[in-house]
């Protein structure tokens, strides 16, 4: 396996930069498989983390690593946060980017760019979930050739992830650092993925435990329902215990036992990874 590799998403500052500290400089961090005889697959990985961090290793290399020795060339977006000073559009921008990115540079990564996919857990699960639900095809008269690529993931994994921002359900702390005090009632539907899917959504896993007090399960079965009701391929898998957080890490006991087994044996049924 190659040595990962760590790329700022833009030369030079990311709009909106606030300044020059690693809080101000979204990356991708890049494990590619070993050579393979053609293109591969690739996933990029969003931690969670209320919005507020980041979540670690659980929740990001060790699932991108994961991938990357089945063959799937995998990402780590570390993308700008909320907490930092960058509430929406801000994180949303830097996702959208993250998959021209991958996009922009297929050949050199030996990467198939139309099969490639997006995996977030928690908050970085609602990012994930704004991103298939709000992206675009990239401008062809693009000064910067990464946004003349589209921005549509081919394929999503959710993990326990925060869907609405309605207040039964939502997970409180995400929506506040995201949107701050008093969002308006229009940007709270826009961002509340349930109720923006549409045919052109990718398929999507999603992965949930039914004890998960931080972000209800609700989250999930709403988001399954309204791809159900659009015709997108889509699976939802359900666990009676796990909590919240269980993400992976290689060596340790996980609370949730074969959930990344099973979400990847459903991805190679849809024929997006081997």
């Amino acid at each position: 396996m190659s040595t990962p590799t760590v790329l700022p998403l833009w030369t030079g500052p990311a709009p909106h930069s606030r300044g020059e500290t690693p809080n101000d400089i979204p990356t991708l961090t890049v494990f590619l498989p070993a050579k393979s005889s053609g293109p591969t697959s690739a996933l990029i990985v969003c931690p969670g983390g209320a919005y507020e961090h980041l979540a670690g290793d659980y929740e990001g290399a060790h699932n991108a690593r994961w991938f990357q020795e089945r063959g799937v060339a995998s990402f780590v977006l570390k993308y700008r946060l909320p907490s930092k000073g960058y509430r929406h559009p801000v994180p949303l921008l830097d996702v959208q980017r993250a998959v021209r990115l991958v996009r922009s540079h297929a050949k050199e990564w030996n990467v198939n760019p139309d099969k490639l996919g997006i995996m977030g857990f928690s908050a970085g699960g609602h990012l994930c979930s704004t991103l298939i639900t709000h992206f675009d095809s990239g401008n062809p008269q693009a000064a910067d050739p990464v946004d003349r690529s589209g921005c549509r993931p081919d394929f999503a994994v959710l993990v326990y992830p925060v869907i609405t921002l309605d207040d039964r359900f939502t997970h409180k702390d995400s929506k506040a650092y995201l949107l701050g005090p008093d969002p308006d009632a229009s940007l709270i539907a826009s961002l509340s993925s349930e109720t923006q899917v549409t045919a052109q959504t990718p398929p999507t896993v999603l992965i949930h435990s039914l004890d998960d007090l931080s972000v209800p399960i609700d989250n999930s079965r709403l988001m399954f329902a309204a791809l159900q009701k659009a015709g997108v391929p889509s699976a939802l898998h359900e666990y009676p215990t796990g909590s919240h957080g269980f993400g992976y890490t290689p060596g340790v006991p996980n609370r949730v036992v074969g959930w990344l087994d099973k979400a990847h044996a459903w991805l190679q049924s849809q024929g997006w990874v081997p």
